[in-house]
């Protein structure tokens, strides 16, 4: 019998240490490993930007809870986005990308990798279809985030996995909104899934990191390959706090959701309140596909206020709990703007997000005072 999630995010790649017994993995702080004489390395390791215990222990963790082969570590999430881009693509290639897209992902996408002579179109991955008519001939990759940020749209994994594979386009899925514990990209289809460890994995709000998983072996050999050569790697003390976050990732997840339907249900009908964007609700354009493929609905609730952009600035000043800054999926309630923060690098853009937007990332604080903080803060 196969281990639950919660018993593979404890146990998976984390037996206790040989040496001293030790039940939680211990940080090896070194750069470098004594070999058993030239070309003899011990225990596979020989210097930390190429393999480190403890990051050893968090990718095997990682691959575990995604139900993948193999996982790779990194720096930040855009530095693991960045070696799939670069894993998967060459100067003359496409790729097809959310037309709600992470700002830093279309940053990347737009400034950098479009001056290597990659070409992009933005779809509504909700709709199939488009996704189907927008691939061409050079296109290698279709990437989706689902749910998206900002706007929490949803694209039917299992749907275009189908259109990928019969197109020959291997489909990326940046699984950062729901985490493993609420979704599962690989088992429906998914050729690899991206994370930002920063958020859900985390869940602190104390760690920043990335990470790759996958279950092709050569796409993971090549990403691997540009782990080692970029160097864009975690160092043992940060693989230790990730490592650490996902213990607890099972219990936070359920808070997390459980939470963010009572905002929900708060901000609902409210008369400051022109649109909630949240898949949990019925009336939802992506609620039943959501439903299908996720275990709950998750964390992360937008909305727009009827009295425009100062208004939603407004917001975002005046709340107490819900902090006012950057990131989410920490145990801490945060709010922010979406247009002047996270996708500031989308303005202008066929991406550009709705000025009177605010972002909610819930926290696992009680939820009778995170409703009331949002509540007073509207007026």
């Amino acid at each position: 019998m196969s281990d639950g999630f919660a018993t593979r995010a404890i146990h998976a790649g984390q037996d206790a240490d040989p040496t001293t017994g030790s039940v939680i993995v211990p940080i090896h702080a070194t750069s470098t490993y004594a070999q058993d004489g030239v070309g003899g390395q011990r225990a596979g390791y020989e210097y930390s930007r190429t393999g480190n215990p403890t990051r050893t222990a968090l990718e095997e963790c990682l691959a575990a809870l995604e139900g993948g082969r193999f996982a790779r570590a990194f720096a930040s999430g855009m530095a693991a986005t960045d070696a799939v881009l670069r894993a998967t693509l060459r100067p003359g290639d496409h790729l097809v990308i959310p037309d709600d897209a992470y700002g830093g992902t279309f940053r990347l996408v737009d400034k950098v990798l479009s001056g290597w002579g990659v070409d992009y179109t933005p779809v509504p991955l909700s709709d199939v279809d488009a996704v189907r008519a927008a691939i061409r001939p050079n296109t290698k990759v279709v990437w989706i985030e689902t749910p998206t940020n900002p706007l929490l749209n949803i694209a039917d994994i299992a749907a275009l996995a189908q259109v990928c594979r019969d197109s020959g386009v291997k489909l990326v899925v940046d699984n950062t909104f729901a985490s493993p514990y609420l979704q599962q990209p690989l088992e429906l289809g998914a050729n690899v899934v991206v994370h930002s460890t920063t958020k859900y994995l985390g869940g602190h709000s104390d760690v920043v990191g990335g990470a790759v998983v996958t279950s092709d072996e050569q796409l993971a050999e090549q990403v691997a390959f540009l782990q080692n050569s970029a160097g864009a790697v975690p160092g043992p003390f940060d693989a230790w706090l990730t490592l650490r976050g996902l213990k607890t990732l099972a219990v936070r997840m359920e808070r997390h959701s459980a939470n963010a339907e009572r905002v929900v249900a708060a901000l609902s009908g409210h008369p400051k309140v022109a649109k909630v964007f949240y898949p949990g609700l019925e009336d939802h354009p992506g609620h039943e596909v959501a439903a299908k493929q996720m275990r709950h609905f998750g964390g992360m609730v937008s909305f727009t206020h009827v009295d425009g952009e100062q208004a939603a600035l407004d917001v975002c000043a005046r709340t107490r709990l819900f902090t006012l800054a950057e990131s989410l999926g920490g145990v801490e309630s945060l709010i922010e703007h979406p247009g002047r923060m996270t996708h500031a690098s989308t303005a202008g853009s066929m991406l550009q997000v709705p000025a009177e937007l605010v972002r909610l990332s819930v926290g696992i604080e009680d939820a009778a005072d995170l409703v009331d903080d949002i509540l007073t803060a509207l007026g």
